[in-house]
């Protein structure tokens, strides 16, 4: 029997950024559980649901799904109270799989298994970078080579430019992503987080003096966190160190504004050993997020 209660949420923006905040004290919850992100599915056709969950009137959790076509996903938009035991959790999961017309698939934000849970992707893992330390201690956290070629880059001379309009980086991203086969949110998504989030958008591209542009990254924030979205880099870019600069000053300018936490993405990618090296280069830690799992309605009884 499940000892916690369901409420389906219908309450305001504010208060369910609030409620995140509870449970989450650093405000470090993915962009999947942003109010935004379910505005935005809503927007786009796709059904919404919301609930809190309370055991003895408290939240111990959180979770928005969307859904289409009777599939829905609680894609990371599950956020739990800290020190909640995984099986627990597991419960939750269940319980909501009752409460959606239709398949419910989750990837939670650790790893679960447990009955009624059935894997269908291998679980991956996120670079999460800690933007807490002073930015002297957030330089000297960085790996050495990593270290060096951010100081190649800053003699090169390169000049980083914050643009309102990230149309640039996304068109070079999409030519990219087809060039080597893979497919991220489309640039439509974008605009529409600009629009639910004023401000919450980072574009920042390098320029070689007075040429064109050889890199280009953007960042969206949610809560005190940022996740990285699209980036590109020329040729010209990699051998003067670009993406580091870039990098290196998206953490300055975010944690400025007060961002805590930079999720640079996927380490698992066929981008292979280099891409996770550069990542995990800037001192971020690799957290394992959970399989992504069909959970069956039947076994959860």
């Amino acid at each position: 029997m499940e000892d916690f209660d369901f409420e389906t949420w219908h309450g305001a923006e504010p208060a369910w950024g609030r409620l995140l905040g509870g449970l989450a004290p650093a405000q470090d919850w993915s962009m999947q559980a942003d109010f935004a992100w379910g505005r935005i599915a809503e927007g786009a056709g796709r059904g919404l649901r919301r609930f809190v969950l309370r055991r003895d009137g408290a939240p111990i959790a959180a979770a928005q799904i969307v859904g289409r076509w009777g599939l829905w996903l609680a894609s990371r938009g599950v956020v739990v109270a800290p020190g909640l035991p995984a099986e627990t959790e597991v419960a939750l999961l269940r319980g909501l799989a009752r409460r959606v017309p239709g398949v419910l698939v989750a990837t939670p934000d650790r790893p679960l298994a447990g009955r009624g849970l059935l894997p269908l992707v291998t679980a991956r893992h996120h670079a999460l970078w800690s933007l807490a330390p002073e930015p002297g201690a957030l330089r000297a956290g960085l790996e050495q080579k990593w270290r060096n070629r951010l100081a190649q880059a800053e003699r090169a001379g390169l000049v980083i430019e914050r643009r309102e309009d990230p149309g640039v980086v996304l068109a070079r991203e999409a030519a990219q992503q087809k060039a080597r086969g893979y497919r991220a949110l489309p640039p439509d998504f974008v605009r529409a987080w600009e629009i639910a989030r004023p401000g919450a958008l980072l574009c920042l591209t390098a320029r070689a003096g007075q040429g064109g542009i050889v890199a280009g990254v953007v960042f969206l924030r949610h809560g005190a966190a940022a996740s990285y979205h699209a980036g590109w880099t020329s040729e010209e870019g990699r051998r003067l160190g670009a993406h580091n600069l870039l990098l290196w000053q998206t953490a300055l300018r975010l944690r400025q504004a007060g961002a805590r936490v930079l999720d640079l993405g996927d380490i698992d990618s066929q981008a292979g050993a280099g891409r996770m090296r550069f990542k995990l280069g800037t001192g971020a830690v690799a957290r394992s997020l959970g399989a992504t799992t069909l959970v069956l309605p039947q076994l959860t009884r």
